[in-house]
């Protein structure tokens, strides 16, 4: 457990609920893409260092009810939950921080608000009011945010509200958040507010305008920031501090400086050695001496620690443009390496490009491993299936995720099997061979939102495997979000040519990991293993595939390999500083 991290049903570890929560609104300004998230859970994660009972919960401003109809590519990751919430990417940031399963209830979004208030407008509960944003929407706003801290009987509820301060969609919810400051007190509620310092390359000067004006359009919707957190590529300097608080009208001691730092899990110690949680005690008059980095140190000093060398991965998807899109995976692989002392060079690569032409596949050799994630719809599936292949003829390590598992069973059923025709039907409805199919309970589906399998399944795992010597288990509990799954009518003939079914659920009805024992490492699962990943603590499928990535690479060296101009899966190179 990474600092007090604990179950959000335990109720040994629920106080009494009688007493008052205490909130941190975490507000944004200049653009979006700040780093918010990383903010807000740094400044929870201090507070849990604290020993003090904290969640947090985000804001999503939006018209959708969740995130699971969005386009990754515009939004970014559909993060799940235990409980099966399609949730913003933030959500998966502090359940990393925190080392805690949160829930869908951690997430608001404006389709939920006015949902519930239209609802109960249609059950007669306003009878003879004029339904209006204030007070009714806010009110069921205060409800929400006020409801999940009481349900847990939290000390502290850190709440980020996402987009950006002027914003049309967001004012509902800063007004909501005013109005909990002024029924609470001050006492109860602070307010920390992101901002950019941009530098410009032409003079070498940061400059604090787009600051200024943020804080200027928050206070004339009624909120006084008690903290500024200031984005920069470098560490502010007295000046720069001072010139921000005199035009903000806060101490030039509440201005934080959030600079670049190689690792997004060092935040927490940046906004430390400035003072964060003194503030906040002060502010908010918390009775607690207590701070213990505890593990979270070795966490930092993991991430520090890494060796010159770098394993190099190639990622093949759909959605690679925005990196974004696959956050969870991008740090489920990071978590591993860092173990293993590495830092992971992930090189995002556009399936399509194997569509278009087959010798691009052989670019696939400069890397150590090539991981497959989730994802949906026939835009570059087939450039997918050729990498699946490519990977199993060249024997280096593969890790298929969701619709990397579906399209590496593709894969194997036509170039091993020499089922010509096969595929999915999600990619082709009338395929010869509908190796991978929809499950049953989806067909009769309409609606596309909230539909899916989603949250935490049981998965039995079959022993003396490679899955099996993965987890050390024959119990695992794993998040899912998917509509296709193996047909089974095409699982003895798979068996037969070489695959292993190594897990499955519901009763041996759905096949949830598959092998080739025969291959360095060839592991593939259905679930999204990625989702459950924490540093310190690496999901054990991307921590197997790191050391087996880290062992190709050292094998390929070994044997007098591509030269590393040619040919890099471990090179040494220079870290550079990460945006948070």
């Amino acid at each position: 457990m990474l600092g007090k991290g604990y179950a959000v049903d335990d109720p040994e570890t629920t106080p009494s609920s009688s007493k008052k929560s205490k909130y941190i609104f975490v507000t944004g300004g200049v653009m979006s893409g700040l780093g918010k998230g990383v903010v807000a859970a740094s400044i929870a994660k201090l507070l849990q260092l604290c020993n003090l009972k904290v969640s947090c919960m985000k804001i999503d401003p939006y018209l959708n009810v969740d995130a699971g109809t969005m386009n990754p590519l515009i939004h970014g990751e559909v993060f799940v939950t235990d409980d099966g919430g399609e949730c913003d990417m933030d959500i998966g940031t502090y359940e990393r921080f925190l080392d805690m399963n949160l829930t869908k209830e951690h997430n608001i979004t404006t389709g939920q608000v006015y949902s519930s208030v239209i609802e109960r407008e249609r059950r007669g509960e306003y009878l003879g009011q004029c339904v209006q944003i204030i007070p009714h929407v806010t009110d069921e706003i205060k409800a929400r945010i006020r409801g999940l801290a009481a349900k847990h009987a939290l000390d502290i509820l850190v709440v980020e509200c996402g987009g950006t301060v002027g914003d049309i969609e967001s004012l509902p919810f800063l007004e909501a958040m005013r109005q909990i400051r002024l029924e609470d007190g001050a006492e109860n509620v602070l307010f920390a507010h992101v901002t950019l310092a941009p530098m410009l390359d032409v003079v070498g000067e940061i400059k604090t305008k787009p600051t200024q004006h943020s804080v200027q359009e928050l206070r004339r919707i009624g909120i006084q920031p008690d903290i500024i957190a200031v984005r920069s590529k470098v560490m502010l300097d007295p000046s720069i501090k001072s010139k921000i608080a005199l035009f903000a009208n806060v101490s030039m001691h509440d201005v934080v400086s959030c600079h670049d730092v190689d690792s997004i899990y060092e935040v927490p110690e940046v906004l430390q050695r400035q003072g964060m949680v003194e503030r906040i005690k002060n502010r908010l008059r918390l009775n607690t001496d207590g701070f213990d980095w505890g593990s979270w140190m070795h966490v930092i000093d993991s991430y520090r620690r890494l060796k010159d060398g770098m394993i190099r991965i190639a990622m093949v998807g759909k959605y690679v443009k925005l990196a974004d899109s696959y956050v969870s995976v991008n740090q489920a692989l990071s978590n591993a390496g860092a173990i293993l002392g590495y830092r992971v060079k992930i090189d995002h690569i556009d399936a399509e490009i194997f569509e278009r032409d087959m010798n691009n596949l052989g670019i696939l050799d400069d890397y150590s491993g090539i991981l497959v994630p989730g994802g949906f719809g026939k835009r570059g599936s087939e450039g997918i299936i050729r990498a699946a292949d490519y990977a199993r003829l060249k024997d280096i390590p593969y890790l298929g995720i969701c619709f990397g598992f579906q399209l590496a069973i593709v894969a194997f059923a036509r170039s091993v099997c020499m089922l010509d025709g096969a595929n999915s039907t999600e990619l082709d409805e009338d395929a010869k061979h509908p190796v991978v199919h929809i499950l049953p309970e989806q067909r009769d589906v309409v609606n596309l939102g909230g539909t899916m399998r989603l949250g935490l399944h049981e998965i039995e795992v079959k022993g003396d495997t490679l899955a099996y010597r993965i987890y050390k288990s024959g119990k695992i509990y794993k998040r899912h979000r998917h509509r296709y799954e193996l047909n089974l009518e095409y699982k003895d003939i798979l068996e037969r040519h070489g695959m292993v079914f190594s897990g499955w659920s519901d009763g041996a009805r759905r096949m949830e990991i598959l092998e080739l024992p025969d291959k360095r490492f060839y592991f593939a699962v259905q679930y999204h293993a990625e989702f459950t990943s924490r540093p310190g603590k690496p999901e054990e499928a991307f921590l197997e595939f790191i050391r087996a990535a880290l062992e190709y690479s050292t094998l390929k060296r070994g044997e007098g390999g591509a030269s590393r101009s040619q040919s890099p899966r471990i090179q040494r190179t220079r870290p550079k500083a990460r945006k948070i």
